[in-house]
């Protein structure tokens, strides 16, 4: 997604927002589909009320506990009105509003615009929008998210706008959520009908279903503003499918996105450090800024993204986000970020809680799927905070397309670890140190020599790093540290790690890629499964290989858009495969296309074309003499992702 693509948005047409002045801000809240899916009922909800005010989310600003699908009974009753589900819900829809209502809080509800819901356990609301409204009124509902299953190919303007409609006649103001999934670009027409809707599919609890609808909305923003929000979907932060880095990047981005923060985990299981990450106070206050502005992307080159949101106050939030996995630098200026000429600015590092000075450069060393996130501003105390030291540990691909943190054993690699100082004051007698695991080799080639550095200049330091044979088929980290003193405060010390995978030895014979050891993976959907079709989570669920009825006992399964690397050490010649769209989806699901590209080191060795889901298989045969690693890459058809399963069935390496 280039940055002159996003650009052009800037010009796009907005809709004004609703005049009922709803949803001022993004709203914030709790739903509970993520983590229960249909296994809901009254305790639950009343428990997770409770949690908003015992541990600290009513007063971080967190007010909507809504619940999802499966709430209802599968019939309404003689007047055709919604019923509450007599086991899960006994105490009625609303007595478990008055129980929110009675903590401070508000609450929301769910159906579809379709003759039944998603999970189609409950009457939707198609052709009974009067009669739901007025209902949903009646309990004392604050908020409604109105889904689009089963809609009957009805216009979706046309359903939307009529439950907004009955809404308002209700007298009653409720938050109206347009859960339409992006179909209709409803980002378009959506500000005239609701306060927020959804710009894509539904999420999932792990890294690459996050960063696909991240890439999704974040093109949208001259469409956001107050009243009317692009909803990239609920927050995953607490479920456990991602580690706490990658939350920390989920929450930050979607705040720097100006995006709904509705919790997706069940409050009675997540852990304190996931906690923390939804009571950043600071990181709240990004996302519910009165501006109501969605952050610009300013840049993404090469995996390393910058947003910048202006706020109210004049401030303007900067986030530093690393795609990648492996260590990266990310710099923009204040003036890029849109701030005046200054001396000097302060910055308030978001997740340390700091201020640091700068000059003008605003630059960090940011860590695998890591987000920093800062408050930039030009004033006149800048020079009463600690310098802004950017740098740590940077490793350097030695393959064009080969993630860098991938280090074969045996071969030597160079590692820098660097230290610049983007203050407006001076720094002294700068250090950087490397330390590897034991049993490894590293030779150092260069140490920095100035005692003094200035704005702008750098301490580098060079190391030669060889891992040793023993290591093939593990993890390590390395760690980089700065160290340096300033005339006002003193000595600083500071450390950044960085992950690297060592591959395990290079495959030997004619062998089965899916018996071979991954040495690295990107996968839309879940993992990357073998000798079965991707299902997507948790890995082993899915099912054999089918490409247009055939199917094949041996292969990769993945989802766009994927990425799969091997370790060949240059000790192979050929690699085949057949490869086509997998049979794993809805019957009635005539959708799925992708193209396949096979990789020779930084060579692109074959390629299918865009293949559909009515397509047999088609052979790719590549010549990967003396390529020290082969990479299968899996892109988008152009048309969405959705059932874009990808199989690379039969794929036979031949090696020495």
């Amino acid at each position: 997604m280039a940055a002159v693509a996003l650009a052009v948005l800037v010009t796009a047409p907005t809709a004004e927002a609703l005049p009922d002045g709803l949803a001022p801000t993004p709203p914030m809240g709790f739903n509970n589909w993520n983590t229960t899916g249909c296994d809901v009922d009254e305790k639950l909800i009343r428990d997770t009320a409770d949690i908003f005010v015992s541990k600290g989310l009513k007063a971080a600003g967190y007010e909507y506990v809504n619940v999802d699908d499966c709430w209802a009974e599968p019939l309404r009753d003689a007047d055709g009105k919604l019923e509450a589900h007599r086991t899960r819900f006994p105490s009625g829809i609303k007595a478990l509003a008055d129980y929110v209502h009675s903590k401070g809080l508000k609450f929301g509800i769910y159906t579809s615009a379709g003759t039944v819901t998603c999970a189609k356990t409950m009457p939707g609301g198609l052709d009974h929008e009067e009669v739901d409204a007025r209902t949903f009124a009646d309990w004392g509902v604050d908020y409604l998210k109105y889904d689009n299953c089963n809609n009957q190919g009805r216009p979706a303007l046309e359903r939307y706008t009529k439950m907004r409609d009955a809404l308002k006649r209700t007298g009653r103001p409720i938050v109206f959520s347009i859960c339409e999934w992006g179909e209709n670009k409803p980002w378009q027409w959506g500000a005239d009908v609701g306060h927020l809707w959804r710009t894509a599919g539904d999420i999932k609890d792990n890294w690459s279903r996050m960063l696909q609808l991240m890439k999704q909305n974040a093109p949208l923003d001259a469409y956001a503003g107050p009243g009317r929000w692009n909803d990239p979907d609920m927050l995953e932060v607490g479920n456990g499918g991602m580690t706490t880095a990658e939350y920390q990047t989920h929450f930050a981005l979607w705040a720097m996105m100006a995006a709904p923060l509705l919790i997706g985990a069940d409050l009675r299981k997540v852990s304190a450090e996931h906690f923390d990450i939804l009571r950043n106070d600071e990181i709240i206050a990004v996302d519910q800024d009165r501006k109501g502005v969605q952050a610009k992307v300013l840049s993404t080159v090469d995996g390393k993204w910058v947003f910048a949101k202006p706020l109210a106050n004049g401030d303007v939030a900067v986030a530093l986000f690393n795609e990648n996995s492996a260590n990266a630098t990310i710099s923009t200026s204040a003036r890029e970020i849109g701030l005046p000429s200054a001396a000097g600015y302060t910055l308030r590092d978001l997740w340390r809680h700091e201020n640091l000075q700068t000059a003008g450069r605003i630059s960090a060393v940011v860590g695998p799927h890591e987000t920093v996130i800062y408050r930039v501003k030009a004033d006149g105390d800048w020079f009463r905070h600690p310098p802004l030291v950017s740098g740590g540990l940077e490793l350097r691909a030695p393959v064009p397309g080969i993630p860098g943190e991938i280090l074969p054993p045996g071969e030597p690699v160079e590692v820098t670890v660097r230290a610049t100082n983007e203050a407006r004051v001076p720094v002294f007698a700068p250090e950087v140190s490397l330390t590897a695991p034991e049993g490894w080799k590293a030779e150092r080639v260069a140490l920095p020599r100035p005692v003094v550095l200035t704005t702008g200049e750098s301490a580098t330091g060079r190391w030669q790093l060889t891992p040793p044979p023993a290591a093939a088929g593990t993890k390590a980290v390395l760690t980089g540290a700065l160290a340096y003193r300033t005339t006002r405060f003193g000595k600083v010390t500071r450390a950044t790690d960085s992950p690297v995978t060592v591959p395990a030895a290079p495959p030997s014979g004619r062998v089965w890629a899916s018996d071979v050891a991954i040495a690295a993976e990107r996968n839309g959907y879940g993992p990357v499964e073998k000798d079965m079709s991707n299902g997507g989570i948790p890995a082993g669920d899915g099912k054999p290989l089918t490409i247009n009825g055939a199917k094949h006992a041996k292969g990769l399964g993945t989802h766009a858009s994927a990425e799969v690397v091997f370790y060949l050490g240059g000790r192979c010649s050929a690699f085949s495969t057949d490869v086509g769209i997998d049979d794993e989806k809805e019957p009635a699901a005539k959708q799925g296309s992708a193209a396949f590209e096979v990789y020779a080191d930084g060579t692109k060795a074959a390629g299918s074309g865009v293949k559909t889901w009515a397509d047999p298989a088609t052979t790719l045969t590549a010549d990967v003499t003396g390529a020290r690693y082969l990479r299968l890459v899996l892109t988008d058809g152009g048309d969405g992702v959705q059932y874009d399963r990808g199989d690379w069935a039969s794929p036979l390496l031949t090696c020495e």
